[in-house]
Order: C-alpha cells, then sequence, then structure tokens
C-alpha cells in the first residue's frame, strides 16, 4: 500500500489526520513558510523537537509521528527538495520479460517510462518472494544475491539528467516544476517499486532498500525519507544534502559545503534552498532532521574514514550520534516491531577506505540481513572509531522527550 503519509502530508491534510488514533492538537505551522532572513542563526544542529514557530517543542512519541515528523517533511520539500508529485494522479503499469522492467507512468495524456533490471538470488520464485535492494549506480551484486537479497537497476540518467537541462522521465510528466533532480531520482526509485510490484512476484515489496553513493547516495536518502514502504535506507558516502551536516562541515576531507555544492550542482535541490549560500546556519534543520524524518524505519549510514570529499568525520560524530537521540526516542511506534528485526533502526558503517569504495556494499550488509531476515550480527554499528561523539553539537540531548 502506498505511503498514507506521505498522501496525506503532501496532499497537505490537517496532522490530526494523520495522528489517527491518538488525538493530538498540532501547533500552526508558519504560512507562508518563513524566508531565510527570517531565521536566527544556530550554530550547534537544530533542536529537531522544536517546531518551525520556534516557540512549541514535541512532548510525547505520538505527537511527534501526528505533528513534528509531517511538519518536517512539508519543510524539507520548501527549503530543500522541492514539492513530490502527486502520485494519485499517476497512472502506472508495468511489464516484465527475463530481467527486463518497463514501467509506465501516465499523468494525464502524457506519458513516460522507466527501464529496470531485476536480479534474482537462486530459489526466489512467486512461492518464495527474496528481499530487495534498488540501487543507482554501481553496486556489489555478488554479494547481496549470495545472501538471498535481489538487486534491481535502473538508469537513473534517464529519469533526470544530472544538469540544468531537465531531460529525462520526471521532466516528461513534470516539465516547469521547482524540484531537484535528488527528488527527481527519488520519484525513479518508487515507480521502479511500484513496477516491482505490479509484475514481479518473485520480489517481496515489504522488504525494501534503496542506495547510492555520493550524490546518489543524497537520492537514496530522499527515495527512503519520501516514501513508506522503504524498509532500509542505505545512503554511501552521502554528503552535504546527504547526511553530512550544512553546519560542522570543516572536520575532513576537502570540505563539502552547501556553497560549493550549489556551485557546482545547483539542480540537485529545488531553488529556496539557494537562498541559504553564505548564511547556512540559518537553515531550520540540518542533515540529522532529515534523518529523523524516517524514523522508525531502518537506516544504515556508510563512510570511509578516509574519505576526502564527504566530511565523514562530521557525518560519524554530529549527525549521526544527534539523528540516533530521536531514533531511540520514537522506537517502533508503539508497534511491536517485526521479527529479527534489530534493536536499534540505525547504524553508522565506517569503514577504512575513500569515497564510494565497493566494499562499502559489504560493510553495510551484516545491517541488512538482520532487517530482512533477522540474521544477529555481531558488528557494532555504533562504533565511531577513532573518533568520538561531539556531544557540544546537539546541547538538546539533555531535554528528550519523554
Amino acid at each position: 500500500m502506498y505511503s498514507l503519509f506521505l498522501t496525506a502530508a503532501l496532499a497537505g491534510l490537517p496532522a490530526l489526520i494523520l495522528a489517527a488514533p491518538y488525538a493530538v492538537t498540532c501547533p500552526t505551522t508558519p504560512s507562508p513558510f518563513p524566508k531565510a532572513a527570517s531565521f536566527d542563526k544556530v550554530t550547534t544542529l537544530p533542536d529537531p523537537f522544536l517546531y518551525l514557530n520556534g516557540k512549541d517543542r514535541v512532548k510525547t512519541k505520538e505527537e511527534w509521528f501526528a505533528c513534528r515528523q509531517p511538519e518536517i517533511m512539508q519543510f524539507l520539500q520548501e527549503y530543500q527538495y522541492g514539492y513530490y508529485p502527486d502520485h494519485s494522479l499517476e497512472a502506472v503499469t508495468a511489464t516484465k520479460s527475463g530481467k527486463a522492467l518497463s514501467v509506465v507512468i501516465a499523468v494525464g495524456s502524457a506519458k513516460a517510462t522507466i527501464s529496470a533490471t531485476i536480479n534474482l538470488p537462486s530459489g526466489a520464485s512467486a512461492s518464495s518472494p527474496a528481499p530487495v535492494i534498488i540501487s543507482i549506480g554501481g553496486m556489489d551484486h555478488a554479494a547481496y544475491l549470495a545472501k538471498g537479497i535481489a538487486v534491481v537497476t535502473f538508469d537513473y540518467s534517464a529519469v533526470a539528467a544530472d544538469s540544468n537541462s531537465k531531460t529525462g522521465s520526471f521532466w516528461t510528466l513534470y516539465k516547469g516544476k521547482d524540484v531537484g533532480t535528488l527528488l527527481s531520482w527519488a520519484w525513479g526509485f518508487h515507480r521502479v517499486l511500484d513496477g516491482l510490484t505490479l509484475a514481479a512476484p518473485e520480489i517481496d515489496n515489504r522488504r525494501v532498500g534503496v542506495t547510492g553513493c555520493s550524490r546518489l547516495g543524497k537520492a537514496a536518502l530522499a527515495a527512503g525519507l519520501f516514501d513508506q514502504r522503504i524498509t532500509v535506507t542505505m545512503p554511501m558516502s552521502s554528503g552535504v544534502q546527504g547526511l553530512g551536516p550544512y553546519r560542522y562541515h570543516a572536520l575532513s576531507g576537502q570540505d563539502e559545503t552547501l556553497e560549493n555544492s550549489k556551485s557546482g550542482a545547483g539542480w540537485w535541490n529545488d531553488s529556496t534552498l539557494g537562498t541559504f549560500v553564505q548564511q547556512s546556519e540559518r537553515l531550520p534543520y540540518d542533515a540529522h532532521t532529515i534523518a529523523a524524518a524516517i524514523a522508525p524505519r531502518a537506516l544504515i549510514i556508510d563512510q570511509g574514514r578516509s574519505d576526502p570529499y564527504t566530511n565523514s568525520k562530521g557525518t560519524a560524530i554530529v549527525v549521526y550520534p544527534a539523528v540516533k537521540l530521536v531514533y531511540d526516542f520514537v522506537g517502533s511506534n508503539g508497534t511491536t516491531p517485526a521479527a529479527g528485526q534489530p534493536k536499534s533502526m540505525i547504524g553508522m558503517a565506517l569503514r577504512d577506505g575513500g569515497h564510494c569504495d565497493n566494499s562499502g556494499y559489504s560493510n553495510v550488509l551484516p545491517f541488512v540481513q538482520e532487517v530482512f531476515f533477522g540474521t544477529a550480527t555481531t558488528r557494532n554499528y555504533d562504533d565511531l572509531s577513532p573518533w568520538a561523539a561531539m556531544t557540544t553539537a546537539y546541547p538538546w540531548s539533555s531535554d528528550i522527550p519523554k
């Protein structure tokens, strides 16, 4: 079933509807959204429990899901990604021939196609469907297939070109939208999952991972964020606009920042994010806020300690421990986790090596196996060595709601 949360949030429905069966009255989100200059500078990671109005703060887990998580989803579309298309207006059909999957999306009279390739592990069938990782860019297929996990790939550049040209399947349907390429690629992940659900019974659409590395890791994060069908989100070496902090950006590597990412690839996001250039400390969120909106679904973060490009140290010692506090707070949303799910649904997978090293996929695989199969791992995915958490980056940690 397509995400109720996503569908309702994007339709602008009152958060109280999303809160059922809880009766929670949500604070009012400023409308229109405040401009960049309206926000105070915050040099530490912004409090994820503080509403955009700057006055009210989350008090309970129920309130987080009813009010704060939907607000985060809304303002991330306003300030970073652009607005996700209304999926209810899309008609999706799919056909499968051997390993080839063709997904056709129609919006009114306009049609676009996404082609994907299905790689099945031995023994996968309609009666014994395999969990799946949907991947863009290269990854270690063999390691996953050997563990009974299917790998499905698609050409992200055919969905949306990695440029300002606004060409590809997404733009065939949504020409003129102020949407970043990261969200366009995320939409591609989701439509491939639609196609797998319609035409590939050998795939278990209840156990789904999404992954990519570098800019494609940023896209995988967006894919996990905007569709609750995603079981485990696997951003690899993702950096700024992924899980690299906008603040604390000078901790390692070449210092990836909002400024140099906007200068080099301004099309990754909507136009509003550009208004925060040279004033990123006014952003009402940071990477930990993006990740927190995924909770309690699984999130595993891969970073190479020697990666010179994506501030791995910042992700490890600033972002990860901050978002883990939110994961620990929300738990399993009051429900019993599926059999075999790990105790913590978030992990930091540090490894030796640099940017987009293919070993990263083996690095996160034990976590993925635990999520998909309940296969216990002795790997400590809280290990930040040789670094240690920078607790001064999130002073609100002493006031976590009960």
